[in-house]
């Protein structure tokens, strides 16, 4: 029987997406029909047939192929009329949740990736502040700051904490209404309804919520009216005393297209930089990463030196890591050999290459403002106080030394500032290392930080 086929792979489903994306999402669809390799599905509503068909239907897919079925193509559709009943699988609680009320609407969450836990979370200096903070939030106890933003670059973790606090609420504190989706995700929502005129709808949604978590939020920048909205839920919910969990590719301030007063609202909690990962960091990772792969490879050899070498040589973001350890293992795997630094040089080639050390003038920027104590503002701010000017001439000076940038680049990086300042700050440095010895050795330690 065909529902019964559909059952088994709902099983399967609920262990893929998780208790919560299950019953939202796959639980309330029913089988239709299949034939022709397409199968039909029917939703009950608009909102969720869109939702399955952008996050879901592949999975569902690939999962009926897998129990035998020849299908090419999934095709969700908003159920017209009462559908063919099929078993529905009744997943465990970890705890007894409150009870929804009859009017509370149903959370629109986006899946949650069960591999980013606390648990997976490797801390190190540069993101020990962001994990505490995180940890905090997840208590799902009253905090003394709202909103947490969370920026950095691309693979710093910022992604993998927003997803451990939205796991660790829904297992402990499962009577929260817990809201984690994109930027991208709260503006598809939010053109979604004023399309089918149910704007109110959306409003008591997202009202509705202990806890709004909204990833990436750099892309509803230059977008007005779903700024709008976004400035008043904020409102609203800090209002109440909710929650709010952001996070960005860059401080608020530096996000280009946002309104100020959305800028303003952000900076009013705890904004929190996950900074660059550094040696002890990486190879904390790698050593986590290479012992779960250990027990996925059982009799493989790893040689001493190879993590600390891609520690030290790999150092754009923890993806590229995380990838290149993948792939290494899964290589010398296939090929029964030994992983050792020659096979690892050879299978991480193009890798390795890319990754040959690039020094940024953020970077530099970055490393100076924490060399002489000063915040990172200041170091492109207009102020020119000697315990500012000093360290923003040293920065200058590192960024025309240790990059290819031209002058007019640099100071555009600097606020702003003309290349004649810029050529100013670095004959200034020249002139100075050459008498001051502390200053020659800032120079020299910064250099070795920096090229490391």
């Amino acid at each position: 029987m065909i529902e019964d086929l559909w059952g088994q792979v709902q099983d399967e489903l609920l262990k893929t997406v998780g208790e919560n994306s299950y019953r939202n999402w796959i639980e309330p669809l029913t089988l239709d029909s299949h034939d022709g390799g397409i199968a039909r599905f029917n939703a009950p509503s608009r909102f969720k047939r869109d939702w399955v068909v952008r996050n879901f239907a592949e999975q569902i897919r690939q999962h009926l192929c897998k129990a035998g079925l020849q299908i090419e193509r999934v095709e969700v559709h908003v159920a017209q009329s009462k559908p063919v009943p099929v078993r529905k699988v009744t997943a465990p609680r970890a705890a007894p949740a409150r009870p929804a009320a009859a009017n509370e609407p149903e959370l629109p969450s986006a899946p949650l990736d069960g591999r980013f836990t606390f648990e997976t979370f490797v801390v190190g200096k540069p993101n020990e502040l962001a994990h505490a903070a995180a940890r905090r939030v997840a208590e799902g106890g009253p905090v003394s700051f709202n909103p947490l933003f969370l920026y950095g670059g691309v693979g710093l973790g910022k992604t993998h904490l927003m997803h451990a606090i939205a796991h660790e609420l829904r297992v402990k504190r499962p009577e929260l209404r817990v809201l984690y989706l994109s930027a991208e995700q709260f503006m598809y929502r939010f053109i979604q309804a004023l399309r089918d005129k149910e704007i109110m709808g959306f409003k008591e949604l997202f009202r509705s919520v202990d806890v709004l978590m909204v990833d990436d939020v750099q892309f509803i920048a230059g977008k007005d009216s779903t700024q709008d909205e976004f400035f008043h839920t904020f409102n609203a919910l800090v209002d109440q005393n909710k929650q709010i969990v952001i996070s960005a590719d860059r401080a608020p301030g530096e996000i280009k297209d946002l309104e100020d007063r959305i800028k303003s609202r952000l900076q009013c909690g705890l904004v929190v930089d996950l900074h660059p990962t550094d040696y002890e960091l990486r190879l904390g990772i790698l050593q986590q990463k290479a012992e779960y792969y250990r027990g996925q490879y059982a009799g493989l050899k790893l040689a001493p030196g190879v993590l600390e070498f891609i520690a030290h040589r790999i150092t754009s973001n923890v993806r590229v890591l995380e990838g290149a350890l993948t792939r290494l293992f899964a290589f010398a795997s296939l090929v029964g050999k030994e992983i050792t630094l020659e096979l690892t040089q050879d299978c991480l080639s193009d890798i390795l290459r890319a990754s040959d050390r690039k020094v940024t003038i953020e970077e530099i920027q970055r490393k100076v403002a924490e060399h002489f104590n000063i915040r990172l503002a200041d170091m492109i701010g207009p102020k020119r106080t000697r315990t500012i000017a000093r360290p923003r001439q040293v920065a200058m000076y590192l960024a025309k030394s240790l990059t290819t940038r031209s002058l007019p680049e640099i100071g555009r990086r600097f606020g702003g500032r003309d290349h004649t300042t810029i050529m100013h700050g670095i004959r200034k440095i020249e002139e100075l290392k050459a008498a001051d010895s502390q200053l020659s050795d800032d120079l020299d330690l910064l250099r070795r930080l920096l090229e490391n």
